[in-house]
């Protein structure tokens, strides 16, 4: 169940998606959320950073791993703009983070980037119950996935 906090955080979430977009970089954002205090915030950086794993799902979990207990790991939400891509949710279930909320799935960015006509992904598109055993997630959610679509509209429309 999507509460107000969770729809607060993933707002957040959109806005670090657009200053990534503004930016030249794809358009995702991601919080790292204990006990309800923002500990982490990270948006794509692959273009400015010439770095295809500069994905904020993937800061985040590298820095849980040098931060964080494996319990206050276990007790973290992660909030994010688009649904972990393979990569990330590897990062995310080795690391041992909790649960996922976002507001746009894997299966809305493939079939918004194929209307689109944005070049596939060199990754299969598997939702995050595919990575990892057990995952925690929620998602989408209505209106902020919406939001999520006009980013990568416009990133791929020019």
């Amino acid at each position: 169940m999507i509460t107000d906090q969770d729809r607060h955080h993933l707002t957040r979430c959109v806005e670090l998606a657009t200053e990534a977009l503004n930016e030249g970089d794809a358009p995702f954002g991601s919080l790292l959320v204990h006990e309800g205090k923002v500990l982490r915030e990270a948006r794509n950086r692959i273009h400015t950073r010439d770095d295809a794993t500069q994905h904020p799902e993937f800061e985040i979990a590298r820095w849980a791993a040098a931060h964080l207990t494996p319990e206050q790991r276990a007790q973290a939400v992660v909030y994010t703009s688009g649904e972990h891509c393979p990569m990330c949710a590897a990062a995310h279930g080795w690391v041992g983070l909790g649960r996922i909320v976002y507001a746009s799935s894997t299966g809305q960015l493939v079939q918004w980037l194929d209307e689109l006509g944005a070049p596939e992904s060199p990754l299969h598109p598997l939702p995050i119950t595919e990575v990892i055993k057990d995952a925690r997630v929620e998602g989408p959610v209505e209106g902020l996935d919406a939001q999520v679509r006009a980013l990568h509209a416009r990133r791929h429309r020019g």
